[in-house]
């Protein structure tokens, strides 16, 4: 149908250095599934580096409007975005990396 949005399939991950014992760190990172969820995410993962427990890699698979991908900039000024991100801060040994892909091989 002409008047459906067009959805982009991507993938988001994050990587991120956490502070304090890595197995409480863990469980608070997998209790943020229902939000990337609510954000509209199809599969969420979270690595666990097992050679150094307190680095993390999460990926969330999510279909995007095309119109807001185009825009980034608009979701990440979103308040409850924010908040949240907020939030991740006083967990983080430093910055959290984040870099969005495609699934180039299908």
């Amino acid at each position: 149908m002409a008047d459906e949005p067009q959805t982009l399939h991507r993938v988001l991950q994050m990587k991120i250095r956490a502070l304090g014992e890595p197995a409480q760190v863990l469980a608070l990172v997998q209790s943020t599934a229902p939000f990337y969820r609510a954000l509209g995410g199809t599969q969420v993962r979270f690595l666990q580096n097992v050679d150094d427990p307190a680095q993390f890699v999460i990926e969330v698979e999510y279909e995007a409007n095309a119109a807001l991908e185009i825009n980034r900039q608009k979701i990440s000024s979103d308040p409850m975005v924010r908040t949240f991100l907020q939030g991740w801060k006083t967990l983080l040994a430093g910055a959290a990396e984040m870099d969005v892909y495609q699934d180039v091989s299908k």
